[in-house]
């Protein structure tokens, strides 16, 4: 996917590689007979189904992503689903691929994001319900990756993206790390290149925590934490990706926390008011326009 790609080979005749291409002929045997049954499975349950042949998850997890790249098609084509981690809350209800009916609405605790996300149908959207927080603001949808977001997630952010064509915004820690999930949301991991094509949300906003926001709210530094030596290294090449160029609001948030050496996690706004967050901040960004 990039200019200075390499090209791997791999032969039956030749000692060396036939056991990795015996692997690749069991794997898209697996593949061949879900495609016939139409049956699903995740890398895990291909890894189980013979752990001593394939000894570690990782060499099925490669030979997964060799073949959608060889065969130019996604995971979900070859019937391959991904474990799920991520979580909806709100007013959303939507018609599973087998007819189950979802109902996000009203409910304690949230609801997994489904694993099958290309089969939803008739998605409709009403409110989010937290609170006075959802009452008090238009009808929206909240998705939580709980960090690094997985496959369905990224899917499900990106069908809406695509079916109800509403604003996609971000809610992340001003820190490297909350910067790098969002442009995984934005412009794609580097190990999901291939599929980035129908993953990503180029329209996605960056809504806070900004680092210019903690000077901006006074936020006490006592609720601020020290860049590490591993956030700064995480941080400046960050800055050097070709995107950040094309994004210079983004760019100057960045300079600005490289030049305080000071992250904030979403929870340093408890220290001006506990419902900051849902009483103030949000409402205010969301309605002024204060996101970049």
């Amino acid at each position: 996917m990039i200019s200075h790609y390499t090209t791997r080979k791999i032969k039956s005749d030749c000692p060396k590689s036939a056991p990795k291409f015996a692997l690749i002929l069991k794997v898209l045997s697996v593949i061949y007979k879900m495609v016939q049954d139409n049956t699903y499975a995740t890398k895990r349950d291909i890894y189980y189904s013979d752990t001593l042949l394939f000894g570690r998850q990782s060499v099925v997890d490669n030979i997964v992503n060799d073949i959608s790249c060889m065969l130019k098609i996604s995971r979900r084509s070859l019937h391959i689903v991904s474990t799920t981690k991520g979580c909806i809350a709100g007013n959303l209800s939507y018609t599973e691929e087998d007819g189950t009916k979802v109902n996000c609405t009203c409910t304690a605790t949230a609801v997994f994001v489904p694993s099958n996300v290309q089969g939803i149908r008739n998605a409709t959207f009403q409110r989010l319900l937290d609170d006075d927080f959802c009452n008090k603001l238009c009808p929206c949808i909240m998705i939580t990756g709980k960090g690094v977001p997985d496959l369905n997630t990224r899917l499900l952010v990106r069908k809406l993206w695509d079916t109800c064509h509403i604003p996609i915004f971000t809610l992340m820690d001003a820190d490297p790390h909350g910067i790098e999930i969002m442009c995984i949301y934005k412009y794609g991991s580097v190990s999901m290149s291939f599929e980035a094509h129908h993953l990503t949300v180029p329209a996605i906003r960056w809504l806070g925590l900004l680092p210019s926001d903690i000077e901006r709210l006074n936020i006490p530094k006592d609720a601020l934490i020290p860049l590490t030596k591993q956030d700064q290294n995480k941080l400046s090449s960050m800055q050097k990706r070709p995107y950040v160029a094309c994004q210079p609001l983004w760019k100057k948030e960045m300079e600005i926390m490289a030049a305080s050496r000071m992250k904030a996690e979403i929870q340093a706004l408890t220290s001006l008011s506990s419902d900051y967050l849902s009483r103030v901040y949000l409402p205010n960004k969301l309605h002024f326009g204060g996101w970049i």
